[in-house]
C-alpha cells in the first residue's frame, strides 16, 4: 500500500504526539502542517510559535498559518496542490469551510477528546471532569459542517479516577491518540472502517467556560467543587475571594464525614494536612492554594501567614 497523505492541523501541545507518530509512521506521508499564527505569551508577551510549528520546522515541513482558513483561497490553493488523501485536524482552533473540507482526495478526519456524542465542543475534557464523569474518551470523526456532528470511525475509553486533573487527563489523551488516528486513516482507505452516523439522543454540548464558573460557590456540594478544582486545574484555575484577593485552589480532597459545624464557605479546622472548608453536604479540605501574587503552597501555609 502507497504512503497515505496528509496535511496536519493542529495548535497546542495535545496535539504534538500526534503530529510526530503519523511523521514517523511508515505507512503515513505529512504533506505539511496548518497552525495558528504566532502569538504573545509568557509574562514578558514574547512571540511564540505554536508546537506544531516548531516540529514542522525541524522537519522542514510546510507551515502555513491563516488567522482564517475560511477567509484565505490562496493557503487553500496551496494545500490543493499539496493532492493530500486526508486533512487530519485535532485542536487546531479554527472553523473549516467546505471549501477546505473539500480539498483532500478522501476525507477531513478530526480527533475530538470525547465520546460523542457526548460533549461536542470547546471544552470536552474538562467538562468531563467538572460533571463527575468516571469515564471519557477519544473519538476520530468525519468533519462536516456542523458542530462535532460527523459519523464517527474510532472510539477508545479512558478512565477518570476521582483525583485527575484535566492536565492529566490532557496527557492521558495526548497519548492514546495518535495510534487511533492511523488506525482511522489506514481503515478508511482499506475498507476495514465503516464510519457510523451519530445518535441524536445522548447529545450535550461542552461550550467555553465563563469566568462566573470559576468562581467556587461554597453553597455546592464537596464534591462539585472538588471537580471544579481538577476540572480547571491551572487552567484557569478555581478560586475564591478572602480580604479582597483572589485565592486559586490547586489540591482538593473531600471530607466524607457529614458537615460537623460551620455555614457554608467557612474555615472549620485547620491541621497539617490543610484546611476544611465547610460546604452544603460535607466538609472540603483545601490542601494547596495559590494566593494572589504569589507562588503555589500549603493552605496551611498560606492560613498561618494570615495571622502574621
Amino acid at each position: 500500500m502507497k504512503k497515505i497523505k496528509v496535511v496536519f492541523f493542529g495548535t497546542p501541545v495535545i496535539a504534538l504526539k500526534s503530529l510526530e507518530y503519523l511523521y514517523n509512521s511508515e505507512k503515513i506521508e505529512v504533506l505539511g502542517v496548518v497552525t495558528q499564527p504566532d502569538k504573545p505569551a509568557g509574562r514578558g508577551h514574547k512571540i511564540c510559535m505554536s508546537p506544531i510549528k516548531e516540529f514542522a520546522l525541524t522537519k522542514n515541513l510546510p507551515v502555513f498559518q491563516p488567522k482564517s482558513i475560511r477567509k484565505e483561497p490562496e493557503i487553500q490553493e496551496e494545500l490543493k496542490k499539496l493532492e493530500p488523501d486526508f486533512l487530519v485536524t485535532f485542536a487546531f482552533g479554527q472553523i473549516l469551510s467546505q471549501d477546505v473540507l473539500d480539498i483532500p482526495k478522501y476525507h477531513t478526519i478530526n480527533l475530538h477528546a470525547s465520546l460523542l456524542p457526548k460533549y461536542r465542543g470547546a471544552n470536552p475534557i474538562q467538562r468531563a471532569i467538572i460533571n463527575g464523569d468516571k469515564q471519557t474518551g477519544i473519538c476520530t470523526m468525519i468533519t462536516e459542517l456542523g458542530l462535532d456532528c460527523g459519523d464517527v470511525c474510532l472510539k477508545k475509553v479512558i478512565d477518570i479516577p476521582e483525583d485527575m486533573t484535566c492536565v492529566d487527563l490532557f496527557e492521558k489523551i495526548s497519548e492514546a491518540s495518535p495510534e487511533l488516528i492511523e488506525k482511522t486513516l489506514i481503515g478508511l482507505i482499506d475498507g476495514s472502517i465503516t464510519p457510523v452516523k451519530q445518535s441524536e439522543n445522548g447529545v450535550c454540548m461542552a461550550g467555553k467556560l465563563t469566568k462566573e464558573e470559576t468562581l467556587i460557590n461554597w453553597n455546592n456540594s464537596a464534591d462539585d467543587i472538588h471537580n471544579l478544582v481538577r476540572g480547571i486545574y491551572k487552567f484557569p484555575g478555581a478560586y475564591f475571594m478572602h480580604d479582597g484577593k483572589i485565592i486559586k485552589v490547586m489540591e482538593t480532597k473531600v471530607v466524607k464525614s457529614p458537615k460537623s459545624h460551620g455555614a457554608c464557605g467557612e474555615f472549620c479546622s485547620v491541621s497539617k494536612d490543610g484546611i476544611e472548608v465547610a460546604c452544603a453536604d460535607c466538609n472540603l479540605l483545601l490542601i494547596r492554594v495559590k494566593p494572589e501574587g504569589k507562588g503555589e503552597m500549603s493552605a496551611r501555609d498560606w492560613y498561618n501567614g494570615l495571622k502574621k
